[in-house]
Order: C-alpha cells, then structure tokens, then sequence
C-alpha cells in the first residue's frame, strides 16, 4: 500500500477507535486508554508480522522460532492475569503451551492443514491466541470462583481432603464458563457468524468449499485446545490449598 492509501485506511480505523473510547468513557468502565493502546500494537505487530511472512520464512525452523515467539507471547499475557491465583501462573503457562502443541501436533498429524509456510502459521497463530483466551478466562474465572467460595473449599479440606477435591466444583464451573462464548459461536457458525479463517480463505482465492473446509478445521482445533488448555490450567492451579492473593497486596 502506498502511503495515500494508508493514511485515509488510517483515518478510518483512527475513528472506529476514537468512538470505542467515548462509548467507554461515558458509561465510565474504567478502561482508560487501554483501547488505544491495544489498536496501536495491532497495527504495529501486524505490520511486522507481515513483513515476516512476505519473504523471511523459507525454512521450517524459522517457522518453529516464529511459533515459539507467539507462545511465549501468548504464555505471558495469560501468565499476567493469573497472578493473583497461587500457582495460577505456572497453571495458564502449562495450558497455553500444551493445549496449543498438542492441538497443532494432531492437526499436522492428520493432514488437516497442508504442510505449508503460511497455513502452519496461520492454524498456529489462531489455535495460540485462543489458547491464551482460554487461560485467561479459565483463570479469572477460578479466582472469582475462590474467593466466594472459600468457606467450601475449607470445609473439604477439614475433612482431609485434597486441594483439588476441595475445588473440583469451583473448577468445573471455571472451565465450563470459559468454554461457553466459544462454543456457542461454533454452533451459530455461518448463522450469525461468518469466522476470519473462512472470510480470510475467501479473500486469498480459495473456493467457498475450501473456506469452509479450513473454517472447519479451525473451529474443532479451538474446541480441542481450549478444553486442555483451561482443563490443565485450572488442575495445576488447584494443586495447592493456599488461598488467591489479595488485589491490593
């Protein structure tokens, strides 16, 4: 793109965003500028992202160095907002790492995606991402489920019971939630939504059949990676009896 075709691009994303922060503003959800920062990142990473792929990636190790930057990228978000959870750390990092080799592992496995540059990235890049929503989610979820429901834990545990019998409830209930936004926009697939990886197929030329064949792919993928990642996440961090840090300490 040249640069008079950048900037009216730029302009319009600029008042998308100026209109989300208004929105928030108004109604005083205490985001502050979050929105603006998260859209300046997008931007850059995306810009990077793409002059990577247009012509650095021509060997499989620079594919797998590429794949363990986004998970390690994906591991720290979802590592930051398990802070408050003991363990919860080690829990979101475990799960976004497993869930997401596991679930790529298999989709290679089985032929599912061709053996290609830019399809491997791109399934890796989708399955990470949401591996990293599961955790995030699972976890925030787990720490609420503690924190009000503390007075249950501690009377399983008076009878002697181990840490993760003691929140297996609280637990269950964390995963379900975490899963739920993904499965019902699974369900309502081609419905209510149209996903990216089928819109974006379309776009690169592929044949409807084709885009939905990937969409496809993509959304067992997710189910999968999901369910382990917030599955080992939540285990991990219920394996100790200590309680969730206090937000202010």
């Amino acid at each position: 793109m040249t640069l008079p075709e950048v900037l009216p691009f730029l302009a319009g994303i600029a008042v998308l965003v100026v209109l989300t922060v208004t929105i928030l503003r108004i109604a005083e959800v205490g985001l502050g500028w979050l929105p603006v920062v998260a859209i300046v990142r997008a931007v850059v990473q995306l810009a990077l992202v793409a002059l990577l792929l247009s012509g650095a990636l021509t060997a499989w190790w620079a594919v797998a160095a590429f794949i363990g930057l986004m998970l390690t990228t994906a591991s720290l978000t979802s590592l930051r907002r398990a802070r408050e959870v003991p363990r919860g750390p080690l829990g979101a990092v475990v799960g976004v790492v497993v869930g997401t080799l596991v679930t790529l592992g298999l989709v290679l496995a089985l032929g599912l995606v061709d053996l290609q540059f830019e399809r491997v990235i791109a399934i890796a890049g989708i399955v990470s991402g949401n591996a990293m929503t599961a955790a995030t989610l699972a976890m925030r979820r787990y720490d609420g489920e503690l924190r009000g429901g503390w007075g249950e834990v501690e009377a399983w545990l008076a009878v002697g019971a181990h840490p993760r019998r003691a929140t297996k409830r609280l637990r269950q209930i964390a995963v379900r939630e975490a899963l739920l936004p993904n499965l019902d926009q699974t369900k309502n697939t081609g419905l209510v939504t149209l996903p990216g990886a089928f819109v974006g197929a379309l776009f690169g030329g592929a044949s409807p059949l084709e885009a939905a064949q990937f969409q496809i792919v993509v959304l067992a993928s997710l189910m999968l990676a999901g369910a382990l990642t917030a599955v080992l996440a939540t285990q991990i961090a219920s394996g100790t009896a200590l309680r969730p840090v206090d937000p202010a300490g």
